[in-house]
């Protein structure tokens, strides 16, 4: 087996630790999410707490295509792509270090190593919300939507899990996490309105950040709702036939 390290300057001094995070990995550290993937956070040197996401070893041809470079391991995206992020004022967490693992010259285990985020909450809080409780987020989700995607940014995933939020100093914050999947180009209307329709939560909350969307984009209200529901509708129906909806989902 073979095993490739990538590890940012800025964290040189994490490298006896990081190194060793595969082989402590099915042992220690805190699950906070078990899927497809498992993400682990470890408490590191210097007070840093990392967040480590292993993804699964590839099945079939992605495994191949990943192995020979075809196309970009996700690990090594979620890695690299922060950067650009980061650069444009758009939060995510920050990469400390890729670690890939081989045998026979194929990809198996991966692991994505971030400083693990501050903020507490994620957008499934808001599935089954009283108006009271999701007025507020309108507003400051739709101009961070928008800050995105004027960047020439889209966030291919744009679900709940993948934006967290906490308010601090009075003040909504926003990160954007599972950045694997990005479209780096111009984002128009259709594109961006289409970019929410994953999101949980009452339609009438849609519609209204939609709506918040639109004005910060200067896009035609109605057209954009017109154009976000529908996606809406067309994601969800086809959800629901593989999967429960754990929201109360209208239509």
């Amino acid at each position: 087996m073979s095993r490739k390290l990538i590890l940012r300057e800025k964290y040189k001094d994490l490298k006896e630790f990081v190194a060793q995070i595969p082989r402590r990995f099915e042992d220690e550290g805190k699950t906070i999410y078990q899927g497809r993937n498992l993400i682990k956070v470890f408490d590191g040197p210097h007070d840093i707490q990392m967040n480590v996401k292993r993804y699964r070893i590839p099945k079939g041809i992605n495994r191949l295509v990943y192995s020979l470079g075809i196309r970009k391991a996700k690990g090594l995206r979620g890695y690299q792509y922060p950067r650009v992020l980061l650069e444009k004022g758009i939060d995510t967490p920050e990469p400390i270090a890729y670690i890939e693992d081989r045998k026979g010259g194929l990809i198996t285990y991966s692991y994505l190593i971030t400083v693990q985020s501050k903020l507490q909450h994620t957008l499934y809080e808001f599935g089954n919300a009283p108006k009271e409780q999701w007025l507020p987020m309108v507003e400051p989700l739709a101009a961070f939507a928008a800050k995105i995607h004027e960047q020439n940014l889209m966030h291919r995933d744009f679900s709940p899990g993948n934006v967290l939020w906490d308010v601090i100093d009075g003040s909504y914050q926003f990160s954007v996490v599972d950045i694997n999947r990005m479209y780096f180009g111009e984002v128009d209307m259709k594109q961006g309105c289409e970019n929410f329709a994953r999101l949980w939560g009452p339609k009438e909350f849609f519609c209204e950040l939609i709506r918040a969307y639109a004005k910060n984009r200067h896009f035609n209200e109605d057209e954009a709702i017109r154009i976000a529901l529908s996606a809406r509708e067309r994601f969800w129906t086809r959800y629901r036939k593989r999967h429960e909806v754990m929201f109360d989902l209208e239509l």
